[in-house]
């Protein structure tokens, strides 16, 4: 997925088999292991197989499309609520116990959102989050989701585990702040090491973060294009 992510648009959409598999032989992966993943991403519907020029291919849909979208204002762009009153985002949802697993699939997206817990059927999450929450209420198909714009009275932070988010940011700084890297292999591994970070994190205030994206800023700058240069290559 990082690497779909991080190329696939860029190649117009499509890559032949064979060339996914040479690629990720570079970060250890082999044939078998590939298709398992790749199985996997079909079933969720973010790529197809597809046959072009006689090669046995993958294209990315317009699912894929979309959730590579939504992943990069969150990868690359560090987002965070005004330090003026913030405005934070209120989610109050009524699903009936006759749909427990839709419930959980809400509550499973509003996690992977990033949003915090104030009551089991009442979440929050800075302001600009609306757009993405929204988007995740369409999908999941849940009609009684109601949504509430307001100014904190005190300290909501507390319905976040700061000191798990500060641990994410340490971990990743701890492998990659002083190790040397180079290439397309230490570039895709660095780019997976991050990109499920600031999903946990709606942009709240931890000094780990601000050093850790400072780091990560300049790691994908450096290696982005000598990493795009082997994916050409190799695809060319």
């Amino acid at each position: 997925m990082t690497f779909f992510g991080a190329f696939l648009r860029r190649l117009g959409g499509w890559i032949a088999v064979a060339d996914l598999i040479a690629l990720m032989a570079e970060l250890d992966l082999d044939a078998q292991a590939v298709r398992s993943s790749v199985s996997r991403l079909k079933r969720r519907g973010v790529i197809e197989s597809e046959r072009r020029g006689g090669a046995a291919g993958y294209r990315l849909t317009a699912r894929g499309e979309a959730i590579l979208r939504a992943g990069d204002a969150r990868i690359y762009g560090r987002s965070r609520n005004s330090d003026v009153a913030p405005a934070w985002l209120l989610v109050v949802f009524s699903v009936p116990e006759t749909q427990r697993a839709l419930r959980h699939r809400l509550r499973s997206g509003f996690a992977g959102l990033g949003l915090g817990i104030v009551a089991p059927a009442v979440w929050i999450a800075p302001a600009h989050l609306r757009d993405e929450v929204e988007r995740l209420v369409a999908d999941v198909g849940v009609e009684r989701v109601d949504l509430f714009e307001a100014q904190a009275l005190g300290d909501v932070t507390r319905y976040w585990d700061l000191d798990a988010l500060a641990a994410e940011y340490a971990r990743y700084l701890a492998e990659w702040e002083s190790r040397p890297v180079d290439g397309f292999a230490d570039y895709i591994r660095h780019l997976d090491a991050w990109r499920r970070i600031p999903f946990h994190d709606p942009g709240l205030p931890t000094p780990a973060g601000e050093r850790a994206w400072r780091v990560f800023a300049e790691l994908d700058a450096r290696l982005a294009p000598a990493a795009w240069e082997r994916v050409a290559a190799r695809v060319g």
